[in-house]
């Protein structure tokens, strides 16, 4: 009997252990939440179109990235991935400018809306960003949009 009581306690002790680095992982903070998550927002890119961009907001942490897709504008031609560099411009706090910047992007077709992002940037607790302008260069050709609406359903507040 003394033997199975022995080999027992390591198991017990073991589990005990696995179970408390369990409980730490369940109770440890979430990374930062931003909301909305998604929103939406009109823009004017001049001579390249006009129309509506959907933005998606992920945050972990300082660090934030949003992604871009557009209507407003259409690829001329193919566009390979990576291949478009981008700044979304954003009103902080009703008051000053942040930029959040990439150029990743996903394989584009002809004739398809520009997608891009994710962009990069930092944010601060409590920080409420809204969309101002995007900046879009592809092919050497640089496309300025500015917004015609409020980002919709709201800011993004961090």
């Amino acid at each position: 009997m003394r033997h199975g009581r022995l080999a027992l306690a390591p198991a017990v002790g073991t589990t005990a252990l696995a179970l408390g680095a369990l409980g730490a992982l369940v109770m440890a903070p979430a990374a930062g939440a931003v909301e909305p998550q998604e929103a939406s927002i009109g823009f004017d890119c001049g001579s390249f179109g006009s129309g509506t961009a959907a933005l998606k907001a992920t945050q972990n942490g300082t660090a934030a990235t949003i992604e871009v897709s557009t209507a407003a504008i259409k690829a001329p031609l193919d566009v390979g991935a990576g291949a478009v560099a981008s700044t979304l411009t954003l009103t902080r706090n009703g008051s000053g400018t942040t930029t959040f910047t990439g150029n990743a992007n996903p394989a584009i077709p002809a004739g398809s809306p520009v997608s891009t992002g994710p962009l990069n940037g930092t944010v601060a607790s409590g920080d409420s960003l809204a969309a101002s302008s995007l900046k879009i260069v592809v092919f050497g050709i640089t496309v300025n949009c500015a917004a015609t609406s409020a980002q919709t359903p709201g800011p993004f507040v961090f």
